[in-house]
């Protein structure tokens, strides 16, 4: 019983349910590529392996770096470094094992992506220092997010083209569109600290704009991906009710009101979910 309320307190850490977020546009990166390159059942396994390796190592380091933050914040001081469930060493260890591990199973799936490992790290950790140095740290977290199609594209055997770069624009667009919207919960306690972000620098009312434009202009990028791969309407119907569903989001959070934005949040694993869903079915019905 102790192991696993341990294995719970990790997972709680490292927020394992909002692999999500992330994990579906890994796989129609990998689901696209297929097209010309066969996948295996171990190969699947390797590139699912990759993510949660990766998103572990950069979970665990962005807790570490941000604990004292966190500490500070009364909507994070109940996380699992400010409250003592786990020590820094834990967490050090963790980071560094992950990250091992990613590079590790990267080998297993080709020489170039061995090769880009290192560099796919250093972008997934560079998001959660970013916030002391830029305004646009939303950004950056998309950029993060956005490694995860185009490597599950080279990870499937993918070649040049514009569809791993369309995914990758949408990916990153939508995440830094939700993350804005959940950044604006913490403006006074950024401002305090001095960390900065788009809500910090540019208020909430204006920021919420811009999340809206990051928004549309994800769905248009993953729109545009049928004009260069032949997915048919399977797939635009599924494009479409991304559309709805982020149209939903941006209607929960207003400049007066941000009592909903933990349910705008939310909202987003369905959108990875959705969008691969109907990726697989325009792909493979």
């Amino acid at each position: 019983m102790r192991m696993l309320a341990r294995a719970r307190t990790y997972a709680s850490l490292i927020r394992f349910s909002h692999t999500v977020f992330a994990l579906p546009f890994a796989l129609t990166g990998m689901l696209l590529a297929a097209r010309t390159s066969p996948l295996t059942a171990s190969r699947v396994l390797w590139i699912v392996l990759a993510m949660v390796t990766a998103r572990t190592a950069a979970m665990g380091f962005n807790r570490l770096v941000d604990a004292r933050y966190d500490a500070a914040n009364p909507r994070t001081a109940g996380r699992e470094l400010p409250r003592g469930s786990v020590s820094r060493r834990e967490v050090g260890a963790l980071v560094v094992v992950s990250s091992l591990a990613f590079v590790g199973v990267t080998s297993r799936l080709g020489t170039l992506c061995f090769a880009l490992s290192p560099v796919a790290l250093a972008i997934v950790f560079w998001y959660s220092l970013a916030k002391r140095f830029t305004s646009y740290t939303q950004l950056y977290l998309g950029l993060a997010l956005a490694v995860a199609p185009v490597g599950g594209w080279l990870a499937a055997g993918g070649r040049a083209g514009w569809a791993p770069w369309l995914l990758a624009l949408g990916t990153a667009l939508w995440v830094a569109g939700f993350d804005i919207l959940y950044a604006c919960e913490d403006i006074e306690h950024d401002r305090r600290q001095g960390l900065r972000s788009i809500p910090t620098r540019f208020g909430v009312e204006r920021s919420l704009w811009i999340s809206r434009g990051f928004h549309l202009v994800a769905v248009t990028s993953l729109a545009a991906l049928a004009l260069v791969v032949p997915l048919g309407p399977l797939y635009v119907a599924g494009v479409a009710g991304v559309a709805v569903l982020l149209v939903y989001e941006q209607s929960l959070v207003r400049a007066d009101d941000l009592s909903r934005v933990k349910q705008a949040f939310d909202l987003n694993g369905y959108v990875g979910l959705l969008y691969l869903a109907a990726t697989a079915a325009a792909l493979y019905v």
